[in-house]
C-alpha cells in the first residue's frame, strides 16, 4: 500500500478540487494580487482544516459502519444468494428437460402435421385481364 497515493484506483477522481478549479477571474476582471493570494491561502487552509476535523470525528465510525455493511453484503452473497441461485439453476434445468420433452412429444407432431398440410397450398395471382402469372 502506497502511503502517498491513497486513491490508487482513482475512485474519487471527481473530488480533486483545487482553488483554480473553483474560483477563477476572467481577463478584464482582476482583483489585487495580495487579495487573490490571500483568498487562495484561505480556501486551501479552510478546506484542509475542515476536512481533517471531519475525518477526525467521523472517519472511524464511518469506517466501522461501511466495513460492517460490506461484510453483511459479502455474507449474504456467499451464504444465501449464490447457493440460492445454484439451487434454482439445478431445479430449472430439470424443469427445462421436462418441458422440452413435453413440447417434443405433444406440440412438435401437431406443428409438423400443420406444416405438411399447409405446404400443399399453392397461391396463384390472377391479373385483372384474366392472365395467370
Amino acid at each position: 500500500m502506497d502511503p502517498l497515493n491513497r486513491d490508487p484506483n482513482d475512485i474519487n477522481d471527481h473530488l480533486k478540487v483545487q482553488f483554480e478549479d473553483v474560483l477563477a477571474e476572467p481577463d478584464g476582471a482582476r482583483s489585487f494580487e495580495c487579495c487573490w493570494n490571500c483568498s487562495r491561502l484561505c480556501f486551501n487552509c479552510s478546506k484542509g482544516c475542515c476536512y481533517k476535523f471531519l475525518t477526525l470525528i467521523c472517519a472511524l465510525p464511518f469506517a466501522l459502519c461501511w466495513g460492517c455493511s460490506f461484510a453483511m453484503i459479502t455474507f449474504q452473497h456467499v451464504w444465501h444468494f449464490t447457493p440460492l441461485l445454484r439451487a434454482w439453476m439445478i431445479n430449472l434445468g430439470c424443469m427445462q428437460k421436462c418441458f422440452g420433452t413435453l413440447v417434443n412429444c405433444c406440440l412438435a407432431p401437431i406443428c409438423e402435421a400443420c406444416g405438411l398440410m399447409f405446404s400443399t397450398i399453392h397461391v396463384r395471382q390472377i391479373n385483372d385481364s384474366g392472365i395467370k402469372s
